[in-house]
C-alpha cells in the first residue's frame, strides 16, 4: 500500500500506517525531518521543484529523479506500507504514487489507475514532467501521459487530504 500525504502530515501518516519506507519529494531548502521509525536506508529524499519546464534557479524533475524513484520502488518488499509525500501532497507525490503503482503492476491499465487516483484524491494534480519521464522509462508509449491528461487538474486546495493507493498486479 502507498500512502500519500503532505509534508505536514508525514509524521502522523507514518505512525498511523506503520510504514517502513518513505519517499520525500521536496524543493531544495525545504526542511524535512525523517521520522525516527524510518531507517535512513528506507528513506529516499529527492530534491526538485514542482515545475514542468526549466526555470532559472529551480530544479526540474528529470530522468535521474525518476530512475532513483523507480529503483527505490523496485527494492520495496511491500511487507509494510510506503509513504510518499511532497510539500502539499498534490502534485509530485501523486505523480510518484501513480508511477510506483504503474511500475509495480505493469499490466495495470494506465487510465484505470489515473481514474482511481482522481477518485481517491480530488485535488491530485500529478506533475506532468514526472509522468512524462516515467512513461518513457517504463515504455508505456504515451499511455501514462494521456491518462493523467484525461483526469485533468484536480480541485484547488492548499494541501491534499492523505489517501492510500493499492498496488494491484
Amino acid at each position: 500500500m502507498i500512502h500519500v500525504c503532505s509534508l505536514s502530515k508525514v509524521e502522523e501518516t507514518v505512525a498511523r500506517t506503520g510504514a517502513e519506507r518513505l519517499l520525500s519529494l521536496l524543493a531544495d531548502g525545504t526542511e524535512m525531518v525523517r521520522p525516527a521509525s524510518i531507517l535512513a536506508e528506507n528513506h529516499l529524499h529527492l530534491v526538485m521543484h514542482d515545475i514542468v519546464a526549466a526555470q532559472e534557479g529551480m530544479t526540474m524533475p528529470g530522468e535521474e529523479h525518476v530512475r532513483a524513484l523507480l529503483d527505490f520502488a523496485y527494492r520495496w518488499d511491500r511487507a509494510k506500507p510506503m509513504v510518499v509525500h511532497c510539500y502539499a501532497g498534490i502534485s509530485r507525490s501523486t505523480a510518484s504514487a501513480y508511477i510506483i503503482a504503474a511500475a509495480l503492476a505493469p499490466k495495470r491499465d494506465e487510465a484505470e489507475l489515473a481514474k482511481t487516483l482522481r477518485f481517491l484524491s480530488p485535488s491530485a494534480t500529478p506533475n506532468p514532467r514526472l509522468i512524462a519521464v516515467a512513461d518513457m522509462l517504463l515504455g508505456r508509449e504515451g499511455q501514462m501521459i494521456a491518462a493523467v491528461e484525461a483526469i485533468g487538474r484536480g480541485a484547488d486546495a492548499f494541501e491534499g487530504i492523505p489517501f492510500e493507493l493499492s498496488i494491484r498486479d
